[in-house]
This record gives structure tokens, C-alpha cells and sequence, in this order.
């Protein structure tokens, strides 16, 4: 079972529902609401008509911070793989190196790993948290293995991220007037936690 969270568009989990051939083991989720979907991505509405009728749970409104505190989401340790393709905090707190705008970062990273750990299965079962993010500055001072850490979760590989490895998928801005917009993806890497055995 996979749970994605912060699709913008739904490209991405639409990518993966066509190479697996169906989506019954995806669960996709965004932040926004449908209507919001609709009014922000151009392709969001037939994305997640075509992921329903492959068999996909998409649920809507699901903030990282609270996500382990909605029943139909599953219980916890259900999750073979949490997913969540660079995340950001939206453009409302200035530049990006800047350290109030990295700070609001890393406050949605903490809040998405502390949920993530709740319902990924356990290390021994399997269960990984990956996390896909640009590796240049600014985008390096996040400091996710630092992060991972102090949720409770070690970083056990870091892997080129390749764009051209999921087709269809579009990444997406997400954010006031941009939403539909892609961004270059430029040097990025998936960053694959386990959790740790003690904490």
C-alpha cells in the first residue's frame, strides 16, 4: 500500500496507477479541497477520475500535520510506502534562503515525518518514507537527514530523482496564481527513510 500526500495535480500518483496497471494499492491526497482541485490544475479533475475508476482512494483537505487523526486514512504501521514530492510551505514567507522561509519549510517537514512514522510499517516490515526535494542551496539548508532524526526516522539511501521515470507526472507550484505552473526540478533526490528501531 502507498499513501501520497501533497499531490498537487494528482499527476504523479496517475504515473504510477498507469505502470502498476491499476490503482487499488494507492491512497492520494492534497491539501486542497475538490472544488479547489478543479479551480488550480487544469488536468486535476480528469487526474482523479481516471485514478478513481483504476481504483484509487483519493481524499481531499489533508493537512500533513493531522492526516494520522482521519479514520479513513487507515490505522497506523498500514503503509508499505509514505510518499511526499517537494513539499513546500507555499511562496507567503519570502525567499527561499531566507531562514523564516526555510524555518515554515522544515515546520512542514516535521509535521509530515511525525505523521509519516505513524503510518508507515515498521523497518522490519518494510514500511519506508520517501521525501522527493531539490539537493542545491537553498534547498540543501532544510537539512532533511537532520530532520528525519529528530522524528524518529533515519535516512537509509538517497537516490537521483529522474523526472523522465514517471510519465505524465508534472510537477506542480502549488501555490496563490502559480498553482498549475511546473518548476525546474533541477539536482533533486528521493530521500528514503526507515524508521529507527529505538525512539
Amino acid at each position: 500500500m502507498i499513501f501520497l500526500v501533497g499531490e498537487g495535480d494528482f499527476s504523479f500518483s496517475l504515473s504510477l496507477a498507469r505502470a502498476f496497471g491499476s490503482a487499488t494499492n494507492l491512497t492520494a491526497t492534497t491539501l486542497d479541497s475538490q472544488a479547489e482541485l478543479e479551480r488550480n490544475y487544469k488536468n486535476g479533475k480528469a487526474n482523479v477520475e481516471e485514478l478513481e475508476r483504476l481504483g484509487c482512494n483519493v481524499v481531499f483537505g489533508v493537512n500533513v500535520h493531522s492526516m494520522t487523526t482521519k479514520p479513513y486514512l487507515g490505522g497506523s504501521a498500514t503503509y508499505d510506502r509514505v510518499i511526499f514530492n517537494f513539499p513546500h510551505a507555499a511562496f507567503d514567507y519570502g525567499r527561499e534562503h531566507e531562514i523564516k522561509t526555510i524555518m515554515r519549510h522544515q515546520e512542514l517537514l516535521r509535521g509530515f515525518m511525525k505523521s509519516a512514522r505513524m503510518l508507515v510499517k515498521d523497518e522490519d516490515k518494510g514500511g519506508e518514507i520517501h521525501v522527493v526535494h531539490k539537493t542545491e542551496y537553498p534547498f540543501s539548508e532544510w537539512k532533511l537527514k537532520a530532520l528525519g532524526e529528530k522524528e524518529g526516522l533515519d535516512l537509509v539511501s538517497e537516490i537521483e530523482f529522474c523526472l523522465n521515470h514517471y510519465p505524465g507526472y508534472s510537477n506542480k507550484r502549488g501555490s496563490r496564481g502559480y498553482n498549475d505552473s511546473s518548476f525546474p526540478v533541477g539536482k533533486s533526490s528521493t530521500f528514503i527513510f526507515k524508521k529507527q528501531f529505538f525512539y
